[in-house]
Parts: structure tokens; sequence; C-alpha cells
């Protein structure tokens, strides 16, 4: 077939939107002359990021159920009328050849519409513990793609493909671009590098965590590069008066900074998760407690389970962490271990896997 079309729709947070991106490039390389549309919620970060991706996208009016009684909450019948009506006349109008769903609000209603229509779906689930909308759209789903083992609780297991989460393809073979992110950096190569991720808007916790244990670190002979957040920066950033300590909002040359770490300490986001284990670095998640169905603490459990990373609470940092980051920092034989459990886990061919099962469904 030579001009496929493809809807794809994925939103609210850049776990959602960079798979879909990934999936979309891949697509690309595969059937040049295909055609693309994007569906996302109408003022969410997608509306944006998708666009200088170089895709057309069109935004739904919908938002998600918060847990206490809000007016969005109110409005939220409403949402979803409009946005399954809409859906309805995107896919009579783009006549898509499959539609493909990688999480967030609007992937709701329009993968919805689409198997209504008849429209082969497939659904690509990042976390360990799937979130409502997927398990959902599961039942009619011809495919779902997941990056965890043991997912036959929540959806059909004939249509389970393990294929994990799209990774940026740059993070492979990091090992040799050390030297380089040792000067990019302007880091002392005698000296160990301690990466602080915080997710792409910034973790509030974190932050506090970091800010209170600079001197520690620093008396330790260790060289800190802190991705505060955009929303963070501010508080922060007169800390990069310290020696060997580099605050930024966000980190660009995210291929050279992991290849500057030795060790790592992040929040437990799929995707972030997933580069993680490409990566292959010693880590230690602090989940966000503030998510749905506590997924991020399930993602972490589900490598630590395997040996792979560590793990603290957020209730448990006060009390734990110069212990545990001690511990780490000393012991090299841990960190070789945990290196190489956590890159046993990568799939680093997840977005080829993907379009795979996506190529299978076009008529």
């Amino acid at each position: 077939m030579a001009h496929p079309k493809f809807i794809l729709s994925g939103g609210g947070t850049g776990g959602h939107i960079y798979p879909a991106i990934a999936i979309a490039n891949e697509l690309k390389q595969r059937f040049p002359d295909a055609e693309f549309l994007f569906v996302g919620a109408k003022d969410k970060m997608e509306m944006q990021k998708v666009p200088q991706a170089g895709y057309p996208i069109i935004g739904l009016w919908i938002a998600g159920l918060q847990r206490r009684f809000t007016l969005d909450n109110a409005l939220f019948p409403i949402k979803l009328i409009s946005s399954l009506i809409k859906s309805r006349s995107i896919i009579k109008q783009f006549k898509p050849d499959v539609v493909i769903g990688t999480g967030g609000f609007a992937s709701g209603p329009l993968l919805q519409s689409a198997n209504r229509a008849g429209i082969p779906t497939v659904v690509q689930e990042q976390n360990s513990y799937p979130g409502i909308t997927n398990k959902i759209l599961s039942k009619k789903a011809k495919s779902i793609c997941v990056a965890y083992e043991n997912l036959e609780r929540f959806f059909p297991k004939d249509k389970i493909r393990l294929t994990g989460n799209p990774v940026r393809q740059d993070l492979i073979g990091i090992d040799e671009k050390r030297i380089d992110a040792i000067a990019y950096f302007k880091l002392n190569a005698a000296k160990k590098t301690l990466l602080v991720l915080g997710g792409s808007l910034g973790s509030r916790r974190i932050n506090q965590l970091i800010a209170k244990e600079l001197d520690f670190f620093l008396s330790q002979g260790i060289q800190v590069i802190w991705q505060c957040g955009k929303f963070y920066i501010e508080e922060y950033q007169h800390f990069n008066e310290l020696e060997n300590v580099q605050v930024m909002a966000f980190i660009d040359k995210m291929d050279l900074v992991y290849a500057a770490a030795d060790v790592i300490i992040s929040r437990a986001g799929a995707s972030s998760v997933s580069e993680l284990c490409l990566v292959g670095k010693p880590v230690i998640f602090i989940p966000s407690p503030n998510v749905a169905e506590d997924h991020q603490t399930k993602n972490a459990k589900a490598i630590v389970d395997k040996k792979g990373a560590l793990m603290l609470k957020e209730s448990e940092l006060d009390e734990k962490f110069e212990n545990v980051f001690s511990h780490l920092i000393e012991n090299e034989s841990e960190q070789a271990d945990l290196s190489k459990n956590i890159k046993s886990l990568a799939k680093p061919n997840a977005t080829k896997d993907i379009v795979e099962e996506i190529v299978k469904l076009i008529k």
C-alpha cells in the first residue's frame, strides 16, 4: 500500500507524546508517502510539541476526571460527548488505515470512535500499571504493545506484544561519548558525577532533597548536574555559583549527560525508566507519589525486583537517603551489578517492533 493514512493520539505529558512522535517517524521511514494526523487535548503540551516535530494536530476539548469535585468534573460529560462527536467526524473525513493511541485523555474518544467505525486500533501502554483509558480501549484494540511483563490481568492475553517503549536512538552506545561529554559539561574527569533528573517539569521533592544534600555531595568530592525543571529554576539557580554544581531548567544533550554520569537520581515515569535501561548506569529511583494509580512506584519496583536499581520513597528520604547514597557511591561492585542488570532489561528496538505490529493491520 503506497499511501497509508495514520492517526496517532497521545498527550498530556512528554511520556505519552514522545512515543507517538517516535512511532510516526518510524512509519514515515517505512512509508515516505504516508499521511499523518495527530489528535491531542486542546490546552496540553502536545499542541506545541507535535507541530515542532513536523506533524499536523487537531485538539479535542477533553480533560481527565479530577479526584475531587471541580467545575471540570461537572463539565466532563459534555466534554466527552463533544470529543466523541468531533472524533467521529475526524475519522470520517481522514479515513485512516490504522489508529494508534499512546495514552492520555484524547486517545480515549478517538480510539473509541475508530473501533466503532471498524478501523483497526493499536494501544501502546508505557507503564507497568495501565491507566483506565487503555484498559477500556484494549477490549476492542487489535494489538496492545507493552513495556512490562505480567499485564495479562489488565489486557486480553492474545493481543499483548512485549515491545518495550520507544526511546531516543542516540542513547545507544553512549559509552563512546564519555570523553566528549566530560568536555561539553566542563567536568573534572577524576571526580564522580551525579546526575539528578526530576522529569520534564521538575520535581519539588527531589529539588528540596538535592538543595539540602549539596554540601554532603560536595564533601564526598562529587560533582552534580541537576535538572530542576522550568518551574523551579529561579529558586535554585543561585547554586550555580558553587564549584562542581550545575543547575539547569532542562538538558538538551541528554545523550551526553547520560554518558558523563556515574550515578543517576530520577523519577520513575515510564519513558525515563525505559531510557535508563538503555543507558545502563546505577540509578536511585524516587517515584512521584502524586500520579494516577501510583504507577511510578510500580514502574520502579519492576526494575528493583530484577536487581536493576535502588528505590527510595519520598517518605523515606530524610532518614535513609545519605546511607543509601554513600553505600552506593563507595561500592564499585554494586554499581557494576546494577548497571549490568538494568541494561539487560533494555529494549532498543521497541519502535521498530511496534511499527511491525501496525504494518500487519494495514488492509
